[in-house]
């Protein structure tokens, strides 16, 4: 059994910053690429950052110079570092973790529950 569980979410100005995390946790054998997703009201779920097992990152364009995506292979978490946010980053954000478990030969993806994010004055 895998899990992700995120947290960090929450209320802030424009301007301001937040930081997410997500921990993997369970039966882990090797954990491969790890994401971020968005998911605003009415849009569909959108891709944002993300970082491979050697450390190579990638942003989507709206976020570039302003989200920074980190991990911690020791603990199996990964952080998303948020900064100078936008009224239009308010969504609903969800780690992706690509998981290899104990239990078989092929690698998965797994989400996590989702954490809200809201930038407004």
């Amino acid at each position: 059994q895998v899990q992700l569980v995120e947290s960090g979410g929450g209320l802030v100005q424009p301007g301001g910053s937040l930081r997410l995390s997500c921990a993997a946790s369970g039966s882990i054998l090797s954990i491969n690429a790890m994401n971020w997703y968005r998911q605003a009201v009415g849009k569909q779920r959108e891709w944002v950052a993300a970082i491979a097992s050697g450390g190579r990152t990638n942003y989507a364009a709206a976020v570039k110079g302003r989200f920074t995506i980190s991990r911690d292979n020791a603990k199996n978490t990964v952080d998303l570092q948020m900064n100078s946010l936008k009224p239009e980053d308010t969504a609903v954000y969800y780690c992706n973790v690509a998981i290899k478990p104990t239990s078989g030969y092929f690698e998965y993806d797994y989400w996590g529950q989702g954490t809200q994010v809201t930038v407004s004055r």
